[in-house]
């Protein structure tokens, strides 16, 4: 699931004629950063949400699949009538998820991967102890993540939220693994998963691990222009 339907409002103006998934850095698409990434570590199939200038992230979308030949299969989930966040958006696309688990990514996290951090991802998760399995990364170094930090990580991989610490070593960097139902019970209309997540930790079914690499939020002009010299190798 492409987290792609964002009004991407903070990325104006760059914004202004497209959707912040086809703002280009390092002379690709964001969205096209996530699918690649997606497509190696073996996912086939990749449901995105679109909202904002659909039209034009569908006809990317069409011809980076029939032009270019590139995977993943996209199945669009259209939110053209509603913006839902990122829990109303994985509650409404799931009938077209099927029962396996799911990838959850955002379109705005590009990366530098020293070791295999979809594949670490992969190992991590076991349904039988866990509701989601966040990737994470270290606020050191991270380009374009200005917070305190989300989670502090037990040796077990188990999550705990910041709470009322004033720090916390990682952030959340924008891709998780799932039941494709996990959003199911959440409210009807918009939503994000960050309420979900909370009572997940609460109840020890919350694990991470963390990137060997450099991440970077691409979440406005000046980050994305932080991350192209980045990616430059600057």
């Amino acid at each position: 699931m492409v987290l792609a339907a964002g009004l991407g409002t903070r990325m104006r103006p760059l914004t202004d004629d497209r959707p912040k998934a086809l703002v280009e850095v390092g002379g690709r698409a964001l969205i096209d950063h996530v699918l690649d990434r997606l497509s190696e570590a073996g996912v086939e199939r990749a449901v995105v949400n679109v909202h904002w200038f659909a039209d034009r992230l569908e006809a990317h979308l069409a011809a980076r699949g029939q032009v270019l030949g590139l995977g993943p299969e996209i199945v669009i989930s259209d939110e053209r009538a509603e913006l839902l966040e990122t829990g109303g958006g994985l509650k409404k696309a799931r009938p077209l998820l099927g029962d396996d688990p799911v990838f959850v990514a955002n379109i705005d996290s590009v990366w530098i991967d020293r070791g295999d951090a979809l594949g670490d991802l992969i190992r991590l998760w076991d349904p039988a102890r866990m509701d989601a399995c966040l990737l994470l990364a270290r606020r050191e170094g991270s380009v374009g993540f200005e917070g305190d930090g989300d989670f502090f990580l037990g040796g077990d991989g188990a999550l705990t939220f910041r709470g009322d610490a004033a720090s916390a070593p990682y952030a959340y960097m924008g891709v998780h693994i799932t039941r494709p139902d996990y959003a199911d019970g959440g409210p009807d209309g918009p939503f994000s998963l960050a309420g979900l997540w909370r009572k997940t930790a609460a109840a020890g079914r919350l694990y991470g691990c963390v990137l060997d690499g450099d991440w970077m939020h691409v979440g406005d002009p000046q980050a994305r222009d932080e991350a192209e010299i980045r990616l430059a190798g600057g």
